[in-house]
């Protein structure tokens, strides 16, 4: 009979002094919840944390695609986190989340960053591929993240915006430009989606982002998966659109959009946040993108909610932060990109 418990532990980052690390718990999400608290108020003066999200990152379906390790003291809390998502094939997410007041924790850092880049290299192997990239996204201003993530090689390759919109009840009346048809996404009558309408989803975004400089392909069983894995996923958030040809004949599809639930804060009322929007690119240039936009506010405003939240890359090809602005968005705060591009070797 083979012995796995020590196994899991032989991967393990080696940390300084009276450090060790080991895999978090279900027990320690409400300690996870409190760094990832501390991290965005370090980043951005304001946070609010779901512990739903934090939950299903540990001990959810969040969790299948993800090796993760915090570093713990004494008193056995986590002090430090760091997570590597499989995203897709050759891409792995790393996410650290730090408590800058322990002494040692520049040498946590490294460690991790180094352990981190170690478990997606194995990750890239597993899948078969020859060269996989690292992405990680600290907030813009955060001198001491950078720094880490300099020493572990990276390079800063772009800044995203953080933006939302406020919604009135006013809202809830916006319809779609004149020769854009925007519906839901076909559901059977037990609420599940349509596998047809889902394929097109997934066609349309991956052919919308094929010019961006980050685009890479995403698998439509990979893409289902990680959308579902969010605690604020709908099957009833999720659109698509539709223009006439200008050669005449029926509809085609020329874009889509997936919204998730943004959790309510502390005395506030729930947002809708848009994970992707995309615009086939033979359909620029009609209003599909507005279309889009508009289906959402006027859809969370019938909800009652008071907010959409989306992220933009602040140098888009499409030019669709400007977009966003002349709508009414605003930038609450900026994260960067930061890249690390690894070949793999016999």
């Amino acid at each position: 009979m083979t012995d796995t418990t020590s196994d899991a532990s032989q991967d393990l980052p080696t940390l300084p002094g009276p450090w060790r690390a080991r895999v978090p718990a279900y027990a320690d999400i409400d300690a996870l919840v409190a760094l990832r608290h501390l991290d965005e108020l370090q980043g951005t003066g304001e946070a609010h944390v779901d512990p739903a999200g934090i939950e299903s990152e540990v001990a959810g379906q969040a969790s299948w695609t993800r090796r993760q390790v915090v570093a713990v003291g004494d008193d056995d809390v986590p002090r430090a986190w760091i997570t590597v998502h499989d995203r897709a094939a050759g891409r792995a997410l790393i996410w650290g989340y730090f408590d800058r007041d322990v002494a040692e924790m520049d040498d946590i850092a490294d460690a991790f960053y180094a352990w981190a880049e170690e478990i997606a290299i194995a990750m890239a192997r597993m899948r078969g591929v020859t060269a996989t990239r690292l992405d990680e996204s600290p907030f813009a201003n955060d001198v001491r993240q950078a720094g880490w993530l300099k020493r572990a090689g990276y390079a800063k390759r772009r800044t995203w915006l953080h933006m939302n919109r406020p919604v009135t009840a006013e809202d809830a009346d916006l319809t779609p430009r004149a020769g854009v048809t925007v519906r839901p996404v076909e559901r059977h009558e037990n609420g599940l989606p349509v596998a047809a309408d889902l394929q097109i989803v997934h066609q349309m975004l991956e052919e919308s982002f094929e010019d961006h400089f980050n685009s890479y392909r995403e698998s439509f069983p990979e893409f289902v998966q990680r959308l579902r894995e969010d605690p604020g996923h709908s099957w009833d958030h999720w659109w698509l659109a539709y223009v006439e040809p200008e050669d005449g004949g029926e509809p085609v599809p020329a874009g889509a959009l997936v919204v998730s639930v943004a959790s309510a804060p502390e005395g506030g009322v729930e947002g809708s946040y848009v994970e992707y929007i995309g615009v086939n690119r033979v359909a620029r240039g009609r209003g599909v993108a507005k279309s889009l936009l508009g289906t959402v506010i006027s859809d969370a405003a019938q909800r009652g909610r008071d907010r959409v939240g989306l992220e933009v890359d602040a140098d888009s090809p499409t030019k669709a932060d400007q977009l966003y602005l002349a709508l009414g968005w605003t930038t609450d705060y900026a994260t960067d990109s930061w890249f690390k591009d690894i070949e793999l070797t016999d």
